[in-house]
């Protein structure tokens, strides 16, 4: 599911403090904006996956102009999806059949090649995935 929440920043003496009205689950911390808004979305989508894990209602997500703001606070949406993050984490093997070249898989077996290693590099550099 793809959810959108506001967030709300509040400065403190090396960073941010980081909410959200709508959840009521705590919070997180960002040293600057950009690491803020990092922090806000792993906080989101991890209390989002946890409340659809548990079957708890999932909150209506309030406008930004009905926020009540403090001095200094700033708010800004955060947008995620479970189903997304939970492809990530899932780290289940799943099985390939692939056909080489019988003189490539002789080369490849000598030199103790791990071919599911081999695989998983190239197609992350292919994707272009970090790790």
């Amino acid at each position: 599911m793809k959810y959108v929440y506001p967030a709300v920043f509040r400065p403190e003496q090396k960073g941010f403090s980081i909410f959200f009205p709508d959840i009521r689950m705590g919070g997180t911390h960002g040293d600057d904006i950009a690491d803020g808004l990092e922090m806000a979305h792993d906080f989101l989508v991890g209390a989002m996956a946890m409340l659809e894990d548990e079957g708890q209602e999932i909150p209506t997500s309030t406008e930004i102009a009905s926020l009540n703001l403090k001095d200094g606070e700033f708010a800004s949406f955060v947008s995620v999806d479970t189903a997304e993050y939970r492809r990530k984490l899932e780290t289940k093997a799943v099985k390939k059949t692939l056909t080489l070249p019988s003189w490539l898989n002789a080369k490849a077996e000598a030199a103790n090649i791990n071919f599911s290693h081999t695989l998983q590099r190239a197609l992350k550099e292919d994707l272009k995935i970090a790790n």
